[in-house]
């Protein structure tokens, strides 16, 4: 009697499966759709297995919302690691992290919202390894520029929230309607009482254009003079 329909699809799946592909397949799935559509169910249906079959390589949601992350960030250090050696400045070398984790994330701007809710959930020594890797590099940038320990840790917290703040503002929904023409409707500036809200109001345009790579160096080199002393700043005492 020949197998039913589909069953040799999803016998052969499963027999491929990994945690490259799964993780693969939800990222694509989570990108495609946005974070509310994954689940451990309409993943399963993605990769044509039974849902149960996922829990080798996803032990549950929280674990998959991980997952993820940790796929971004690979995708971070693969780059890192695949671009030519520079001259060796630690500025550079700080400016090439911060940007390289701002491009990752531009690629999946669904998934960035982890970063901070799952960093918020997992301790930092269960957090992925590619997310750890990244770190250390920011800190062992900011050794290479002399600073002492106590100086290290506080301008390592000031350039990842620079960082990730950055992020979070560029993906910000601030265009209310994109479809009307009028550019202050499509602002929704109407909503937004202007004796209240004036200076919210007169900023919100510039806020609806992204600020881009340029702005985020700039944010980047503005924190580490404030740290290390630059052009009519003193250094951190």
């Amino acid at each position: 009697m020949p197998p039913e329909a589909g069953s040799g699809r999803r016998t052969s799946r499963r027999g491929r499966l990994s945690r490259d592909l799964v993780l693969g397949t939800a990222l694509a799935l989570a990108d495609r759709e946005g974070l509310p559509a994954l689940s451990m169910r309409r993943l399963a249906a993605e990769l044509g297995v039974e849902a149960m079959a996922l829990y080798r390589y996803a032990p549950g949601k929280d674990a998959l919302l991980d997952g993820l992350v940790e796929r971004v960030f690979t995708e971070v250090v693969d780059a890192l690691e695949a671009a030519p050696p520079g001259a060796g400045d630690w500025r550079d070398e700080l400016h090439g992290t911060v940007r390289e984790l701002y491009r990752g994330s531009l690629r999946h701007p669904r998934v960035v919202p982890l970063f901070a809710t799952r960093m918020l959930t997992v301790p930092l020594a269960r957090r992925p390894r590619p997310v750890l890797r990244v770190q250390e590099r920011v800190l062992g940038s900011l050794a290479r520029a002399g600073l002492d320990a106590d100086r290290t840790q506080v301008a390592y917290r000031a350039v990842s929230a620079w960082a990730l703040g950055h992020t979070l503002m560029e993906l910000n929904a601030v265009v209310d309607d994109p479809g009307e023409p009028e550019a202050a409707i499509r602002l929704g500036l109407q909503r937004m009482p202007v004796r209240e809200l004036p200076r919210l109001r007169a900023t919100v345009p510039a806020l609806a254009e992204p600020g881009g790579e340029e702005l985020l160096a700039t944010g980047l080199d503005a924190l580490l003079d404030r740290f290390l002393g630059g052009p009519g700043r003193e250094a951190m005492r």
